[in-house]
């Protein structure tokens, strides 16, 4: 194929990330169930414990909201390491590697995917949440900063997965690992109910999850954050939005070599 190294790996990269693209209009079935499950949760929450949780200051729905937005991209995430396990069990990747094409744009591609597939979640649970009562109550720059920021944490877990995926290559397995991440990430959080109302090791971890942070940043760039809501000494909480973006950056600066690395070794 004509065309520089640069040329030639954006393309790369585009055909793999519309490989997976297309396999989902094909399995549609991954994006209902995909979709289903953080409204279960809106629903759950709002109308089955929301009535026996109280937020000082601020509408439980509208506390909720960003807890749920987090929570989604986090789990939408993960199918990068299950699709790219999978790929490694099925030997679509074996195909992959007779073809003169770049290897990495095959994980560009897993990561992109996930990526549009957080952006459907993200657009489904915000229109669920104004269904249920929630709104924005800041400008639209600081809304679109919250979704921007959503998705540049969701883009770096998404590597976080694809090296577990990689490493463990069985997808029955990487889905059971993935729930020994995330359960503690989400739910030892900020993500449904005050941070300060855990109990105290439970709460140091949470102020120091940057699952709450980027709960926390989004509350506030949605203007959904109770009065006092970070009235704590963690420096996370009371600088979100750093935290998260240097939290994205490291796991990027990590992750990716580390996929592409592993991904080189496997291909040998």
């Amino acid at each position: 194929m004509p065309g520089t190294p640069l040329t030639r790996f954006v393309s790369d990269g585009s055909i793999a990330t519309w490989r997976n693209l297309k396999k989902i209009t094909r399995v549609p079935d991954i994006l209902i169930f995909t979709l289903i499950q953080p409204i279960m949760f809106v629903l759950l929450f709002t109308f089955v414990f929301g009535s026996s949780i109280t937020v000082p200051g601020e509408n439980y729905t509208s506390f909720l909201m960003a807890g749920i937005f987090a929570q989604t991209i986090v789990f939408g995430s993960t199918y990068s390491g299950s699709a790219m396990a999978q790929d490694l069990k099925d030997g679509i990747i074996d195909r992959f590697r007779t073809l003169p094409m770049n290897g990495s744009a095959v994980l560009i591609g897993r990561t992109v995917g996930d990526l549009v597939i957080n952006v459907l979640s993200l657009v489904v649970m915000m229109l669920t949440g104004l269904i249920v009562g929630w709104r924005v109550e800041s400008s639209a720059l600081d809304f679109i900063a919250g979704v921007a920021l959503l998705l540049v944490f969701s883009y770096a877990f998404s590597w976080v997965m694809a090296f577990l995926g990689l490493v463990v290559r069985s997808p029955e397995v990487i889905n059971n690992a993935s729930f020994l991440i995330l359960f503690p990430l989400t739910f030892i959080s900020n993500a449904f109910v005050p941070s300060e109302n855990l109990p105290g090791p439970l709460r140091a971890f949470a102020e120091w999850n940057p699952v709450s942070a980027l709960v926390q940043a989004a509350r506030e760039l949605f203007g959904n954050a109770p009065a006092g809501s970070a009235a704590t000494d963690a420096w996370p909480l009371q600088h979100p939005v750093v935290y998260v973006l240097l939290f994205a950056v490291a796991m990027l600066v990590v992750f990716v070599p580390l996929s592409i690395r592993r991904f080189a070794t496997l291909s040998r």
